[in-house]
């Protein structure tokens, strides 16, 4: 008999509406990926590299032209210097780069804040490595952080807090007055801190992305996240990083080489060549995704979703309290997927208690216009 390490967990919500979509031919607005190609010269490079022999192990820590990008653009980006060497790790994919985050640190016993709604890979990783999440609900109108629940959430046995912005699933973004009064409440304590950053490049408005990055006194005892899969548009490719002072980049690197050794390898000198030639890529990525939601917005306008438009990320949450309030957000998006051929992720999987009457479901904009169009005009009629 399998005594499971995880007797909680099935298959995600993610797997089971993507299923769906296919099952019935909706089209898929569930989970997050864009339904059009990466830009021709990276998919280029790939092949160059793969038929130039680079098909074996890259080091550990990842290609050392890679992070040297990965550190030009964080200089770049968020006006501060990273060590490429003993700083950044390439990992498979962002979960990966939590997961081994989470098993550097935690220990038997050890409590981890997650916020809620919170993405569906925290709780499981913090439970190998035998701790426990203790789940803090972010305000029901903004998904801002309560910080007088947070205070009360801390014990003796806080040993980590996740902090997720651009937020998945709410598109929420943080402030820096919100790091500073995160850094004031844990200054004197032995907590550190996962920021899940990987949708750093999809804030809209004109409103700059703040990171842990560049906040000094958060940033020592951080491991902070990002994905190449979400800013190249290869969520496939599963492939990102972690920066972190370099005593805390020791303690991950020493799981990471257990848990995969490696990534890619062709896959990370496509990328370093990319980010070499094209910086711009990063600079024109918020402009990009703001069209793409702005248009899809613009066309649920005549609908009787009510919503209020995302400031970062690629999904946009829709309030169906005027449609179908008799049905909780899971029926909601199993209806809309068989009935109305739109596929949705309901919000409540990301809670641990979901809010009483909350009527709130998550759609993704990460695709072409066409794929847009069809979706609103869909949706429009419900």
């Amino acid at each position: 008999m399998i005594t499971s390490k995880l007797p909680n967990v099935g298959i995600t919500i993610f797997t089971q509406m993507s299923q769906l979509a296919a099952q019935t031919g909706a089209i898929n607005l569930s989970q997050g990926f864009p339904d059009f190609d990466a830009p021709q010269a990276l998919c280029d490079a790939v092949g160059r590299h793969i038929a130039n022999g680079h098909n074996q192990y890259s080091p550990m820590t990842g290609l050392p032209a890679l992070r040297q990008q990965i550190s030009a653009k964080i200089a770049r980006t968020y006006g501060v210097s990273v060590d490429a060497d003993h700083e950044v790790t390439v990992t498979p994919g962002a979960t990966q780069a939590i997961f081994c985050a989470i098993q550097a640190v935690i220990h038997s016993g050890d409590e981890v804040i997650v916020f809620d709604p919170c993405y569906d890979s925290y709780e499981p990783s913090v439970e190998l490595a035998g701790g426990r999440c203790v789940h803090v609900q972010l305000g029901l109108n903004d998904f801002s952080i309560d910080f007088e629940k947070l205070a009360e959430a801390i014990t003796p046995r806080t040993r980590m807090i996740v902090l997720n912005a651009p937020h998945n699933p709410s598109g929420a973004l943080i402030s820096r007055a919100e790091l500073d009064q995160l850094a004031a409440l844990i200054r004197d304590r032995d907590i550190y801190i996962v920021s899940d950053e990987v949708y750093e490049h999809l804030v809209f408005d004109g409103v700059p992305h703040v990171s842990v990055l560049n906040h000094e006194e958060l940033y020592q005892r951080a491991f902070v996240v990002s994905s190449f899969g979400k800013t190249y548009h290869v969520t496939g490719w599963k492939t990102g990083y972690v920066v972190a002072p370099p005593a805390l980049t020791a303690e991950l690197r020493k799981v990471h080489q257990y848990v995969s050794f490696c990534g890619v390898t062709p896959l990370q000198y496509a990328l370093a060549d990319f980010m070499a030639e094209h910086p711009e890529h990063v600079e024109e990525l918020p402009g990009f995704y703001q069209a793409k939601r702005d248009l899809f917005c613009d066309l649920l306008a005549s609908s009787r979703f009510s919503f209020k438009r995302v400031t970062g990320t690629y999904f946009q949450l829709v309030d169906y309290s005027q449609i179908r309030p008799d049905l909780n957000d899971v029926e909601m998006a199993l209806w809309m997927t068989r009935e109305h051929g739109v596929a949705s992720i309901p919000i409540s999987v990301f809670y641990q208690t979901p809010p009483e009457g909350q009527r709130l479901v998550r759609l993704c904009f990460a695709k072409r216009e066409e794929t847009l169009r069809e979706a609103a005009a869909k949706l429009c009629v419900i």
